[in-house]
């Protein structure tokens, strides 16, 4: 297994992360109701004597940009020994449920180099980073929406790639669950926020990549 004895293990990301956590960072009974908390008790469930520490610093609404602006604060300051992101909805819904404010959105080239950025900002300063790619439990790739993420999830492969990161494709996941006969409402009402159901895949999905039996 990825994680070491005594070890902290911080996740970060958007309200997929978020999910009602504690502020200013959740942990043991504050790390909210998603993937998050679900992975913090599988853990402890499977490896009780690890003592692995669970930290939350994701918030509702955040693109990479956002991240970048709370990165010294939510990540650096807290110095854990692994990392894990999961972003970039945001920065593709922005274009589509906000189009008064074209500004929020985030393009992919300014979501990969910023992205890139806290990457190499980050890696040296932690044992291993595990990037998660954005995902919609949506199984038509020609939708509007999805055919964009497509962009952002294929650059995010990149970045982990590139730096030797540890990658979940959380979209693979999610179309693997819908080949199967799982309604994409049944993982996410609104494609973008998980139910328990979805929270529990993407909690799976991380712990079976960061080599956890649970």
């Amino acid at each position: 297994m990825l994680f070491e004895k005594n070890s902290v293990l911080l996740m970060i990301g958007d309200s997929i992360t978020d999910c009602g956590r504690a502020r200013p960072v959740g942990e043991g009974d504050g790390l909210g109701a998603g993937y998050v908390n679900f992975v913090a008790a599988l853990l402890g469930a499977k490896y009780p004597s690890q003592n692995i520490k669970v930290l939350n610093t994701g918030t509702s609404g955040d693109t990479v940009r956002n991240l970048a602006a709370r990165w010294q604060g939510d990540v650096l300051d807290l110095a854990p020994d692994y990392l894990s992101v999961l972003i970039g909805v945001n920065d593709v819904w922005r274009s589509f449920d906000s189009p008064n404010n074209p500004e929020l959105a985030v393009g992919l080239a300014e979501y990969e180099a910023t992205y890139r950025k806290l990457v190499a900002d980050t890696k040296e300063k932690v044992k291993k980073i595990v990037l998660m790619t954005p995902f919609l439990a949506e199984p038509d790739k020609t939708e509007p929406m999805m055919a964009m993420l497509l962009g952002y999830i294929e650059a995010t492969k990149k970045i982990a790639a590139e730096n030797d990161l540890l990658l979940v494709d959380l979209q693979a996941e999610f179309d693997s669950y819908m080949s199967l006969g799982t309604t994409p409402g049944a993982l996410a009402g609104d494609r973008v926020h998980p139910s328990q159901l979805g929270s529990m895949v993407i909690a799976k999905a991380f712990l079976k990549v960061c080599g956890a039996n649970c």
